[in-house]
């Protein structure tokens, strides 16, 4: 599939807005802090799905025929509320309730369908099974909707996360998208250093699936691998290589900044950058 202009262009309008409300969110939130790191990780993939893959539709939030968004690493919820803000979810005066006492917008999704929140998340490893369940009943009732689930690379330590992936090829779930947020770090330091999983894309095949890995910052791959037909009877994981912290330079690649407090000198360096960046991440 080649992509569309017009997509890709709206589709980075979204990620330049989302990585300026996430910078607000986490101004906000103050002293309850926020998951950065892992937030602005996923933004390009949010804004890919949210910004041109996904059909939804904010008037109608509960549609029966919607595709389904779950975000296993709940932690990430800052690519996840931006992303509904863009769409017409959320307005930015919710973003500033963000972690705040009686706010709906809490530091992992709580399910609230008239938002476009499907699901509750966060307990790492349980979104893949929970998406191969939804998947399962939309293939029963005949209906042509999409399940995707994004998870970090971390997560896949979970044993719950390869009970999965092996029943997901058993039931030839080709409506199940799993998108892996791959930036190599998880909430005490590397994948590497803590429990080395390995070639994930070797393992996803020897599990049954089809496998694509793309640059997670790209939107033309992302939208390219996400957006394509799956005519197999295999579920597809898309791999995507990701930097923790992208955007904002001096929390890329800075685990420190997994969760941590935003203070307001940390917040003018970011937006001064972002926003000199034009959008250029």
């Amino acid at each position: 599939m080649v992509s569309n202009k017009a997509e890709i262009e709206k589709i980075e309008n979204y990620a330049f807005n989302m990585r300026k409300h996430i910078l607000n969110m986490s101004l906000a939130a103050g002293a309850y802090s926020s998951h950065l790191g892992g937030g602005l990780s996923i933004v390009d993939i949010t804004a890919t799905l949210f910004g041109a893959v996904m059909n939804h539709d904010k008037k109608k939030p509960q549609w029966p025929d919607r595709d389904r968004f779950i975000l296993s690493k709940g932690h990430g919820c800052l690519g996840y509320y931006s992303a509904l803000c863009e769409s017409g979810y959320l307005t930015e005066d919710d973003l500033k309730t963000f972690e705040q006492p009686g706010s709906v917008l809490l530091g992992h999704p709580v399910r609230n369908l008239s938002l476009g929140i499907d699901f509750s998340t966060g307990s790492l490893g349980m979104g893949l099974s929970l998406g191969i369940g939804v998947a399962l009943s939309v293939k029963m009732k005949k209906r042509k909707s999409r399940i995707f689930v994004l998870m970090g690379d971390g997560e896949t330590n979970e044993g719950s996360v390869w009970e999965g992936v092996m029943a997901a090829s058993q039931y030839q779930l080709n409506n199940l998208i799993a998108i892996i947020d791959k930036n190599g770090y998880q909430q005490t330091g590397t994948n590497k250093e803590i429990m080395c999983i390995g070639d994930i894309a070797t393992k996803f095949e020897g599990f049954g699936w089809k496998v694509k890995v793309v640059d997670g910052h790209s939107v033309n791959e992302l939208y390219d691998a996400l957006n394509s037909e799956n005519n197999s009877n295999k579920p597809l994981v898309v791999i995507a290589n990701t930097v923790k912290g992208k955007g904002i330079s001096f929390a890329e690649n800075n685990n420190d900044w997994h969760h941590i407090v935003l203070t307001k000198a940390n917040y003018d360096e970011a937006m001064e950058g972002l926003l000199e960046s034009g959008g250029e991440v």
